[in-house]
């Protein structure tokens, strides 16, 4: 069977590793290097960085901690955090990055997508959908880490950034963000038929159990978390950790 990636995300807040639950009451978990050293002896398959505040403070990730990564980091990695410019996506991948990671500026202009996998190709470019349902109880894609809905439904706007050439999508329910408590199953489901290009499951793992869930019954090619990988257990002590290769492969076979 197809061995699903498993990959830590880890969200930056100025110069610190934190972790949200449901994109709000943050938690100091320490530094990020020192992360990606711990990572590194796991042989983590890759990882994912994304700067929460990057967006609405109108800047880019911080170009020297990419590189920070890079020099530390032994396996592949995307960062996210304030791209919106064919620029940007040159400077990030100059810096070491694989991929990159856009939320806000998709929504904004779709078809900056389009522009950035015609000049970075697909592979380059990840696009991270965010959901959670509107007042009225639809579900509905939402920008600025969480703060803003947009018009579009998840399924809809998956299709889109399938259509404009990108080559992978996260899909994160804000909802069941560091809950613990298992994915969106039937959102990531809804998603994974509806492109054919990779998604990646993010939001809600709390055990190797929820991870096999996803990808048995979501459908989901790439298994993504944030608490699963930073805390022990749901007591939430710190402990940055990652499955064994035999525990993995419970997952897919």
């Amino acid at each position: 069977m197809f061995r699903p990636r498993v990959i830590p995300v880890l969200l930056l807040q100025g110069n610190g590793l934190v972790k949200s639950i449901q994109f709000k009451n943050h938690s100091y978990i320490g530094d990020p290097i020192n992360a990606v050293k711990i990572f590194n002896e796991f042989k983590a398959d890759e990882l994912v960085f994304l700067d929460i505040l990057a967006s609405k403070e109108n800047r880019l990730i911080s170009l020297d901690f990419v590189r920070d990564v890079g020099e530390e980091a032994n396996m592949p990695f995307a960062v996210g955090g304030g791209i919106k410019t064919v620029k940007d996506i040159q400077d990030v991948i100059a810096s070491g990055a694989e991929k990159v990671i856009i939320s806000s500026a998709a929504i904004r202009n779709p078809n900056f997508i389009k522009e950035a996998s015609v000049t970075f190709g697909s592979s380059t470019i990840v696009v991270c959908i965010d959901v959670k349902k509107n007042f009225l109880g639809g579900e509905r894609v939402w920008s600025l880490n969480g703060s803003k809905v947009s018009k579009y439904k998840p399924e809809e706007f998956a299709e889109l950034m399938q259509k404009n050439g990108a080559g992978e999508i996260i899909i994160q329910s804000i909802t069941n963000d560091g809950e613990m408590n298992g994915y969106n199953i039937s959102l990531i489901k809804k998603i994974s038929n509806q492109v054919k290009i990779p998604v990646v499951a993010l939001g809600g793992a709390g055990n190797i159990n929820d991870l096999k869930e996803v990808y048995n019954d979501g459908y989901a090619n790439g298994l993504a978390a944030g608490s699963l990988f930073v805390y022990q257990n749901k007591m939430r002590g710190v402990l940055i950790n990652y499955p064994e290769k035999k525990v993995i492969k419970k997952i897919y076979l």
